[in-house]
């Protein structure tokens, strides 16, 4: 469209357009793309047509892992055009995942072609919980998320941009609730199985952080007394028997040799007996957590993310049974229960949607509107 056309469309003077544009020009949110100098008739100077860049990235989600950073960078029509990953290890220091963000995002850019110049906002999960006031007590693992704080205000020195933190597996159930097709689930809860066991609430549309930003740990609910110690500290929780290295674990502790998320997929669809025994045992272990959860609120559908919902899939008919046997005396309660259909990057995804719903642009947008369109395959697989 022209500057013109613009102002036309807008009910804008033609000064204040060329103002904008000349704004949006210098950052490169826009690009020239033509004149109308070939069919324009008589003198004066000829019309620029102005389109938004392609290459323009306005909106990145960052998603801290235990052994991963992924991005996600979305343009001016929300459509995802960039996603990938980089590893780092278990544990590294705030350094070097900031490190190791920093080498992925020059990557992503740089090397994909993008530029951040019209960069608007960054939205970054961090390992949970991520509270609204500090820990306190020797929760070493849980201090993870504490010690990220600080890094809203690295991010925004750096590229000049609104940034909001909180948990990646919070952001992670935005992504869930927000389909493709536009129709958003008003009450879900999520679950994501990975390094560690973490998950979110969305109640009557609301994404629930709690009082005090500790809402969807479903990870360290007890569901072994006694069992083995968490990192958060305690003993027997979720993620000590359902994160995908407590499932490795077990597996190796009964005398089968699997080192990896692939090995276990095999042999699970082989029927071999110790796998399957130990994924009914963490499936079950999630449901029970998952069913006093759905007594209390009530969802419509409870999605299950994570890698090994993918090589294992039986791990996710082993909550829904167990959810079964917990909501036995309450059919009407029974939620849907399903495996995330949505890719790896679900957090930086959630993390751009929740940059979507602040803006007060789109605050009165209808519950069910579509705010983000599904990233690329990604580039890299690492975890």
């Amino acid at each position: 469209m022209s500057r013109g056309e613009i102002a036309d469309l807008v009910g804008l003077s033609r000064t204040t357009i060329s103002e904008i544009t000349g704004t949006l020009l210098a950052h490169s949110a826009i690009v020239v793309v033509d004149t109308d100098a070939a069919s324009r008739e008589g003198s004066g100077r000829p019309a620029e047509r102005l389109a938004l860049d392609p290459a323009s990235g306005q909106y990145m989600g960052i998603d801290f892992g235990h052994r991963r950073v992924q991005i996600a960078v979305a343009d001016a029509s929300h459509d995802v055009i960039a996603a990938d990953s980089e590893a780092y290890g278990d544990p590294s220091t705030w350094d070097e995942r900031l490190g190791a963000a920093f080498t992925l995002i020059e990557r992503v850019t740089v090397g994909g072609g993008l530029h951040l110049g019209a960069l608007q906002g960054i939205g970054i999960g961090v390992i949970g919980p991520y509270p609204t006031t500090p820990l306190v007590g020797p929760r070493e693992g849980w201090g993870r998320a504490e010690s990220a704080r600080g890094i809203d205000a690295v991010f925004a020195d750096r590229f000049g941009a609104r940034v909001i933190v909180d948990n990646n597996t919070r952001f992670a159930a935005l992504a869930e609730a927000i389909s493709a097709s536009g129709a958003a689930v008003q009450d879900l809860l999520y679950v994501r199985l990975s390094d560690g066991v973490g998950g979110g609430l969305v109640v009557g549309g609301r994404l629930v952080t709690g009082a005090a930003g500790l809402a969807g740990e479903f990870g360290h609910v007890t569901a072994v007394p006694g069992g083995r110690r968490c990192r958060c500290g305690k003993q027997g929780c979720v993620e000590t028997v359902a994160s995908v290295p407590a499932i490795l674990a077990e597996i190796r502790a009964r005398g089968v040799d699997v080192e990896t998320l692939d090995d276990i997929g095999r042999e699970a669809a082989r029927s071999q007996p110790v796998v399957d025994e130990v994924l009914r045992a963490a499936g079950g272990a999630v449901g029970r957590a998952l069913g006093a959860a759905a007594m209390a609120v009530n969802p419509a559908s409870i999605v299950i993310g994570g890698e090994i919902t993918r090589v294992a899939p039986a791990i996710v008919e082993h909550i829904a049974a167990t959810l079964r046997y917990e909501l036995s005396s309450v059919d009407e309660a029974m939620p849907s229960v399903k495996a995330s259909e949505r890719t790896d990057f679900a957090g930086a995804v959630g993390a751009i949607a929740a940059l979507f719903r602040q803006s007060p642009i789109l605050a009165a947008y209808p519950a069910g509107t579509p705010m983000i369109h599904q990233p690329p395959t990604s580039r890299s697989s690492t975890r």
